[in-house]
């Protein structure tokens, strides 16, 4: 035989703050299924566009059935030792990148010394240092990179004895720079102000407890 429950809910602004720190762990745990990162992914394609990266991509199946290019570019997070960010790509030299990079973002400090360690190893190699990035092993940070450096030299010329290890260096500070802007993204948007106004924007009810109700 059925029988009706009733039963109160709340919404946000209703519960105690135990409560509403319930209702924010439900959030957090399943309001993240999808890509939050992409806008910063398209950040950092735009960015390595005029450092000088061409980033390889992968092909990703659609739920239609048709496919999509998506850039080799992964992170794990936020919490381990081992967690970070790499990319596969390709690098040469791409001129005026240091003007560029400052045009684009002129507050990021960290970019533009990224970008003047590629310029100031490239002069010392006149310009024609390239470099193959390629994802290693089961993690993703930036020494799970295996980067090859060579000189594209038309007369076979060496290059200078520091240059690979300030190229490689460089590179992989820059998949450091990439974590670093997914932490800051995810560190926002699992915020408590974030997370109580996409609470309230969806109309989402709980119980006295903080219970998702519904």
């Amino acid at each position: 035989m059925s029988e009706v429950i009733e039963t109160t809910v709340y919404r946000l602004d209703e519960l105690s703050d135990a409560a509403k720190d319930a209702a924010r762990a439900w959030y957090r745990e399943g309001g993240f299924d999808y890509d939050w990162f992409d806008a910063v992914y398209e950040d950092f394609q735009r960015i390595a566009e005029i450092i000088g990266l061409d980033l390889k991509t992968r092909s990703v199946r659609l739920m239609g059935g048709g496919m999509r290019q998506d850039p080799c570019i992964w992170f794990t997070g936020f919490w381990s030792q081992g967690d970070g960010a790499c990319f596969e790509s390709r690098y040469s030299y791409r001129k005026g990148a240091p003007r560029r990079i400052r045009e684009y973002a002129p507050q990021d400090a960290e970019l533009h010394r990224i970008a003047d360690a590629l310029q100031a190893v490239q002069r010392r190699n006149f310009y024609e240092l390239c470099a193959d990035l390629s994802h290693r092993g089961r993690y993703y940070h930036e020494y799970c990179m295996a980067i090859s450096v060579e000189r594209d030299s038309p007369t076979y010329q060496d290059m200078t004895v520091d240059a690979e290890g300030l190229l490689i260096e460089a590179l992989r500070d820059l998949a450091r720079w990439l974590y670093r802007q997914l932490e800051r993204e995810y560190d926002y948007l699992t915020s408590d102000e974030v997370v109580d106004g996409a609470i309230v924007a969806n109309r989402y009810t709980f119980t006295e407890a903080g219970r998702r109700f519904g």
